[in-house]
């Protein structure tokens, strides 16, 4: 899940600074032949940009959410103590959470900002600030969810690893050997 994490989150970066990019474009534009053009682009590559954030995001929801449940029933299934690695998927999905779905909220609140600075509602400084704010903020919330997908990663090895011992400690077959059996 890192290495896919990891395209999507720099897919998704570039996304960002290119929304960025196209609306300081769009704004040096404005009132010239071309304004409109480059309006569209920003507002094309904007709602792009935020649609794959919170998509992104999402997905990471999801996945500390399997993973921790696949944690909890191993470790239930197999009388491993909740205070190793249930406990810390746990930790890691609390710490973690709070982050995304503020940088959730912040990417909806830019996009928000940049309508109603389009329909004149509110100033377009308003919609400039959130955009900043959500570029480094989801920049620092995707270091953070890689850094905890690791972290993440090495409590699954240990449960696979704790799990395929006691099958080997109780004459059970691999859990690979299992599932080879299974589809026979």
């Amino acid at each position: 899940m890192t290495r896919l994490f990891s395209i999507l989150a720099g897919i998704n970066a570039v996304a960002l600074l290119a929304a960025t990019v196209s609306g300081a474009i769009s704004w040096l534009r404005q009132g010239s032949d071309r304004g409109a053009d480059s309006y569209f682009a920003h507002f094309v590559l904007g709602l792009t940009s935020a649609l794959m954030t919170l998509f992104v995001h999402c997905l990471v929801l999801t996945y500390f959410l399997g993973t921790g449940r696949w944690v909890k029933e191993v470790c239930l299934a197999y009388g491993l103590p909740d205070e190793n690695w249930p406990r810390q998927t746990r930790d890691i999905k609390r710490r973690n959470t709070p982050r995304v779905i503020f940088a959730m909220l912040l990417t909806i609140a830019a996009a928000a900002a940049g309508t109603a600075g389009q329909q004149r509602l509110w100033p377009g400084w308003v919609h400039l600030l959130l955009v900043l704010a959500t570029l480094f903020f989801n920049f620092h919330v995707f270091l953070v969810e890689y850094g905890n997908m690791r972290l993440n990663a090495q409590i699954l090895d240990g449960v696979v690893t704790a799990a395929e011992r006691i099958r080997t400690e109780r004459g059970l077959p691999s859990s690979a050997d299992a599932l080879r059996n299974d589809e026979i």
